[in-house]
């Protein structure tokens, strides 16, 4: 065999959704529609909360806002080219794209998890310790679980990316999905992957499932504590948000993540619902059910000028 094998696949076949004008089209608008309401509503969401002084100055919108820059970035690593392929006949994507598409894919999809982790911190705080909430919750303690939660997306990603960089690539070179990711594309490799797809599962089944399993127990924690039946009701307002995010991010990348890389019909629309659906999700659950978010984002259009002056 030749010392440098991947240079015998040059680029990658996206295998996308359909070969059918018509359907691609269609399937064209409804991805438009999802990926300008991704940004219209996290952007305003940034907005909001670097506008308003009291939701910038609590650790809960801080974090929020910063998840609104992460869901912006994980739809923007995918989304942009799922869009240029629907207008293609050929759905390419060279190697060295595919590389950097995936190690993105996986930086920032981690470095939310994290977040998500670092957000059921903060309700815990908040609710269980609700006079020392101010001062566990600092600013700063803020600002370096962001920063940790970057740092942790990179080490994991950086992990993926140079496993996958190393194996020979000389064979078929269809990508079954609409973007590059480990389990499809190592299963194009002409080397047995299998120590490399344990690893792989290790890495990423074990953040997601690991990360999901200290969500839920840091939830159900707060409901055990709170004795009175009001104060669970409110709890649970409070939380409902974030467990619907997390139900709608974790749970697809366990499916996807947390086992062998064997193929299943539903992948591609799993993956669509944690790469597409859910960053555009994340602003209207969060809005919808926070009053705080939706009056401060009032007084945004009022300061912006573009109220009925009647």
């Amino acid at each position: 065999m030749d010392e440098n094998q991947t240079e015998f696949v040059r680029e990658f076949v996206l295998a996308g959704f359909s070969q059918t004008p018509a359907i691609e089209a269609g399937l064209f608008v409804l991805f438009l529609f999802f990926y300008v309401s991704t940004w219209v509503g996290n952007v305003l969401i940034m907005l909001t909360v670097a506008s308003d002084n009291c939701l910038n100055s609590s650790p809960m919108y801080f974090l929020l806002g910063n998840l609104s820059f992460l869901d912006l970035c994980y739809s923007t690593v995918t989304t942009p080219k799922l869009l240029a392929d629907f207008l293609e006949n050929e759905k390419l994507i060279t190697y060295d794209q595919c590389i950097v598409q995936l190690f993105f894919l996986h930086f920032v999809g981690a470095a939310e998890m994290f977040l998500l982790t670092v957000m059921a911190y903060d309700r815990y705080v908040a609710i269980c310790r609700p006079l020392h909430y101010t001062t566990v919750m600092s600013r700063r303690l803020c600002c370096f679980l962001v920063a940790a939660s970057w740092t942790g997306g990179f080490v994991h990603s950086i992990v993926q990316t140079i496993l996958t960089n190393h194996l020979p690539f000389c064979g078929p070179n269809q990508v079954d999905n609409f973007f590059c990711d480990v389990p499809p594309v190592i299963k194009l490799a002409c080397a047995d992957t299998f120590v490399i797809e344990l690893l792989m599962v290790s890495n990423s089944g074990l953040i997601s499932t690991s990360s999901f399993v200290v969500l839920i127990s840091s939830y159900t924690t707060i409901l055990v504590k709170i004795r009175s039946k009001e104060g669970r009701q409110k709890a649970l307002s409070t939380c409902a948000s974030h467990l619907m995010v997390v139900t709608l991010f974790f749970g697809p990348c366990i499916f996807i993540y947390a086992r062998p890389f064997s193929t299943f019909s539903v992948d591609k629309l799993v993956s669509v619902l944690y790469n597409v659906v859910t960053p555009m999700l994340n602003p209207l659950i969060y809005t919808l059910r926070n009053k705080n978010v939706k009056s401060a984002m009032w007084k945004l259009w009022d300061r912006s000028g573009l109220t009925t002056k009647k």
